[in-house]
């Protein structure tokens, strides 16, 4: 067996090829075999900015800058040789540039695929996994379609060595993994487009699921998702059963938003934006329509807090003149009011329509006071509690089909600074922190159907 040197970057954690051996041993006192993820925003050469004070000057238009900052993102990265490595802001657009990572990648035992943003905009996304240690089931890529040209990659694979306990067995090996880059919130308008682009990657999962016939299996969600603990998005990705997987590491709860960053945005402000979510194979999962419809609600009520209404304020705003009831078509001009439609980012007719016929719990074609508190109380993480409680019943079934899932072993930000919710000022590799999740792979019971 091959071994390797502690990597200072990374902690309590070692490496063995591409696998991670985590300071933790098994119920054998062996150490456990473990998959290591990378997500890595690394600054497109024609976004970086060489002077503050001439936004004009990128670091695009001299070859020798961009050319070494990438030399050591690479030299980084395949120190590490991290399982699965996933890349944003990938400048596609420069031949040089992308025959540089696919030799160096392919050199180093690495597959890898790329998908430039739609509307030649110049980056895009870039995911690489070590062939020695997964089969390549499939490949797809998800293009939004909107104002950002947003895309996405899914990479279906299958576990080899050194999990052969297994190999024998019939229990599952297969992994999806997701690679994106949501559109930056530039003004409040955007934070739907961002919550569709979410909802789009989880509904292009699911049918891809369903066309395959696939039963459940580990979802990995990797990429810049531009919001944070605190946003819709976040928020939604939690209702459906995922799990941030930093946070999960270091028990950091959902509330503790500010405990670490990954970004600094061109305004200056540092946040928390980067992410590997995790869906096991034994959560429970509501309908994603049902998540989805009160995200949106969420998000309603959120507009009408910050207007300083309270929930009563709130049905009087939405009511019909003299009536004490909402109509469909008092609802709509709320919904305008609030920015929520009326411009080319906002809901689709029948995405209001489909708002409606979940809020018109009745079906009598107006909402009363009672149907309106419905919406106001409900919040997608309040749905968290009953995942868990649901899972717990789930679990007592006696017999239940067995497949692979994975505990979080570790994961950690770099550079260390930013764990503690600091930006260093001398790092200048990325204006993004590299994130790395260590993956111990476990069996447990498949989840009952979507429900």
């Amino acid at each position: 067996m091959r071994t390797g040197k502690w990597a200072k970057s990374m902690g309590r954690i070692s490496r063995i090829g591409s696998f991670a051996i985590a300071s933790s041993l098994n119920d054998n006192n062996l150490p456990q075999p473990c998959i290591t993820c990378t997500t890595f925003n690394i600054l497109a050469p024609i976004y970086k900015r060489l002077k503050d004070e001439d936004p004009t000057c990128r670091e695009s238009d001299y070859r020798a800058y961009w050319l070494a900052r990438n030399h050591r993102i690479l030299d980084w990265l395949l120190n590490e040789k991290s399982s699965i490595i996933c890349l944003q802001e990938f400048w596609v657009g420069n031949e040089e540039l992308v025959n540089l990572y696919e030799k160096r990648l392919k050199d180093a035992g690495y597959v890898s695929f790329k998908l430039g943003r739609t509307n030649n905009r110049g980056d895009g996304l870039l995911i690489a996994v070590q062939t020695e240690y997964f089969n390549i089931l499939n490949y797809k890529e998800l293009h939004f379609n909107d104002c950002g040209d947003r895309v996405a990659q899914l990479l279906h694979v299958e576990l080899v060595f050194p999990f052969s306990k297994w190999q024998n067995s019939e229990i599952r090996q297969e992994i999806l993994i997701v690679n994106t880059h949501l559109l930056f919130p530039h003004d409040a308008t955007l934070s739907l487009v961002r919550l569709k682009q979410v909802y789009k990657i989880l509904q292009y999962v699911e049918s891809y699921q369903n066309d395959f016939q696939l039963k459940p299996m580990p979802i990995m969600l990797c990429g810049d998702w531009n919001g944070s603990k605190r946003g819709h998005v976040y928020k939604f990705l939690r209702s459906q059963g995922f799990v941030s997987s930093y946070d999960t590491a270091h028990q950091y709860t959902d509330a503790e938003a500010d405990k670490w960053v990954s970004h600094r945005n061109h305004r200056g402000n540092i946040c928390a934006v980067d992410f590997i979510w995790l869906l096991n194979p034994d959560k429970y999962r509501k309908l994603l329509n049902a998540s989805w419809t009160e995200a949106v609600f969420a998000m309603f009520k959120y507009l009408l807090r910050r207007a300083s209404l309270t929930e009563s304020d709130g049905f009087a705003f939405l009511r019909a003149d003299k009536e004490d009831c909402i109509t469909y078509s008092g609802f709509c001009e709320a919904l305008r009011q609030l920015n929520l439609i009326g411009h080319c980012h906002g809901l689709s007719e029948e995405e209001i329509k489909e708002l409606w016929v979940q809020a018109d719990i009745d079906g009598n074609g107006v909402l009363d006071y009672k149907e309106f508190l419905q919406i106001w109380i409900s919040s997608v993480l309040d749905q968290i509690d009953d995942n868990k409680n649901r899972e717990q019943e789930d679990s007592s079934n006696d017999v239940q089909e067995q497949t692979i899932g994975f505990s979080v072993k570790n994961a950690v930000l770099f550079p260390p600074e930013v764990e503690k919710g600091r930006w260093p000022e001398d790092y200048s590799l990325s204006d993004h922190a590299r994130l790395t999740v260590v993956f111990s792979p476990i069996t447990m019971p498949c989840s009952q159907m979507i429900c």
